[in-house]
């Protein structure tokens, strides 16, 4: 998981918030926006649709009064609702279907009429209606009549009833209203007039307000008594006051907000009634719905563009500094030949061109620290090497003067022998300043026989070295002085016979020829000192004196020849016992298996 500090990650956050910020807040301005666009375009639909209703249901009840008037302007009926006959005759049933047959008449003139009644001064009823007459019903004490009765000429608009006012088998809802009715001649009244329409016409026309299926519609009256409502409009706004909306001009439309709903209002100038719409919130939303899920559908790809855009600005930004910081760790690694190549922005160009300067010089600088390294240690093997000569041909001439001095000639001449292949050995430090061990091992027989010639037979010495290492590759010239050392201070002052033994052994990665002999040893002063010494070894110190007093070669010599060549974790060790023996310990890297083949 990448970590959140990473540059990367940082840019992409940052970047993808402030994209997103920015649409969240596009987002709500326009939702709130849209959405008050969607409330004030309702707002006129709803304003619309109840000012339509109100003059829809202006149209049905003039056709109505209509109706009424046509029945009143009928002389032919005035004048039969006049005669009083004698009941039971024929000349009573005459009167009757003839009133009744103009009944008709007006009754299928309109599809909605559910039922025509007459009812005359007298208590007379003449009815023509959609039903199997079985009686009339008793009519005299209900309030719709007595509010009929006090009609004085105009219109009576009795509302809205579960079924018929005057017959007992029309069990559906009817619309009632009725008048007085007059005689033309002489203005007397003569009788009322009661009308029962379909009240499906009703509810169709307040349909037409609604707004949505959870809409409602209500029509009231003038004293706020409800004529009709399509639904439960306390369910979801609570009561309506009934003094709402007040005196509404004709033609005019009143809004308000109301418990979380729209409500509109239009008069019904025909009748004097209210027509009053309301759409719960919840209903106006289902329109926003839409354009939520447009606005949602919006978001979602606008996000999705904006998180491949962060991506890429992220990683065109990043991309580069990720090139540089790999180099940085290739570096850090010691690899100076590498190069960032970045074409992005001019600042990071001049930043990564700064860095490959940087590394370049830095590889320069590290070459020439090396060849100068290389050259200073050169010369400072030079400076021992150069010291090997002028020690060993002093102590070999020593010993030619007094076997001449003797007259020892065979023997002389193969001291001479040895000494000459010692020298061609070691005079060729140009060649090689490195052997095989084999070839170092040669030379050293060649020393032990001029050292034993010189001991005369005192010193017993013993080779055992592993087939396996002798192609190994030494420093040259690192044993003879080991072996002098230990012949001259170790064996030669000794009164009984001496062992020189040299063998190898391998612990973990390292290779060790060891030297032993049984001589006199070191006491612990001495050896402490020249471990201390070991141990401290200037690497440009060349003249440091050996322990004893003796100036020369010796071990340190060959000492930081070793760590010369292969650091200071290889060298020598000593271990030394007095009058028990000193052991040397000359270590070097386990040569790898290509050293061992060549």
């Amino acid at each position: 998981m990448k970590s959140f500090n990473s540059i990367h990650v940082r840019l992409f956050m940052i970047f993808l918030f402030s994209m997103l910020g920015l649409l969240l807040i596009v987002s709500l301005v326009y939702y709130q926006r849209a959405t008050e666009q969607i409330r004030d375009k309702v707002s006129v639909v709803a304003e619309k649709n109840i000012s339509q209703t109100a003059g829809l249901f202006d149209l049905m009840l003039k056709g109505y009064d209509g109706v009424t008037k046509s029945l009143n302007s009928n002389n032919e009926l005035m004048r039969l609702l006049r005669i009083q006959p004698t009941a039971n005759t024929v000349y009573a049933v005459n009167i009757e279907r003839r009133i009744t047959d103009i009944l008709g008449a007006v009754f299928y003139s309109r599809n909605d009429i559910v039922g025509i009644h007459v009812i005359t001064n007298q208590g007379t009823v003449f009815s023509f209606d959609r039903s199997i007459r079985t009686g009339t019903l008793d009519f005299s004490e209900q309030p719709w009549f007595s509010e009929l009765k006090q009609s004085t000429g105009e219109m009576k608009w009795l509302g809205v009833y579960p079924e018929s006012l005057m017959t007992g088998d029309i069990d559906r809802p009817v619309f009632a209203f009725g008048r007085q009715l007059f005689e033309l001649s002489s203005l007397k009244p003569i009788g009322h007039v009661l009308i029962e329409a379909d009240a499906g016409a009703i509810v169709s026309a307040l349909s037409n307000a609604s707004l949505a299926p959870g809409s409602s519609v209500i029509i009231r009256g003038a004293e706020g008594k409800e004529i009709i409502r399509t639904k439960s409009a306390e369910e979801d706004i609570g009561f309506i006051p009934r003094d709402w909306p007040g005196d509404i001009k004709p033609n005019k439309v009143a809004v308000r907000e109301w418990n979380h709903a729209l409500v509109t209002a239009a008069r019904i100038n025909m009748a004097n009634w209210t027509v009053i719409g309301v759409t719960p919130d919840r209903e106006l939303k289902l329109e926003v719905k839409q354009t939520q899920q447009f606005l949602l559908t919006v978001i979602i790809v606008l996000v999705l563009a904006a998180t491949i855009v962060a991506t890429f600005v992220s990683r065109s930004f990043s991309s580069p500094f990720k090139r540089l910081i790999q180099q940085m760790k290739q570096v850090e690694l010691g690899k100076f030949n590498g190069e960032v190549h970045v074409h992005s922005y001019d600042e990071l160009n001049v930043l990564v061109g700064s860095f490959n300067r940087m590394v370049h010089q830095m590889d320069d600088l590290i070459e020439r620290v090396k060849l100068a390294s290389i050259s200073e240690k050169n010369a400072q093997l030079q400076a021992l090497q150069s010291q090997v000569n002028p020690h060993f041909l002093f102590n070999t001439l020593d010993m030619i003067y007094w076997m001449l001095d003797e007259r020892e000639n065979d023997r002389l001449g193969k001291v001479i022998l040895a000494l000459s292949q010692i020298f061609r050995y070691s005079s060729d430090w140009e060649e090689a300043s490195r052997v095989k061990l084999r070839t170092e091992l040669d030379q050293l027989q060649h020393y032990l026989t001029i050292i034993e010639t010189r001991v005369g037979g005192r010193v017993q010495t013993v080779i055992e070295v592993e087939e396996r290492w002798l192609d190994a590759e030494v420093p040259k010239m690192i044993l003879q002085p080991i072996v002098e050392n230990a012949v001259k201070y170790g064996l030669e002052p000794l009164s009984r016979q001496g062992v020189l033994r040299v063998y190898s052994r391998q612990t973990e990665d390292r290779l060790q020829i060891v030297v032993q002999d049984n001589g006199l040893g070191m006491d612990d002063d001495s050896l402490s000192q020249l471990s201390r010494s070991l141990a401290g070894t200037p690497m440009l110190g060349l003249e440091q004196e050996e322990p004893n007093g003796r100036r020369g070669i010796g071990l340190l010599n060959v000492h930081r020849r070793i760590r010369l060549m292969y650091g200071d974790p290889y060298g020598i060790r000593i271990e030394s016992v007095r009058n028990v023996g000193t052991t040397v310990i000359v270590s070097f890297p386990i040569p790898d298996k290509e050293g061992l083949e060549g």
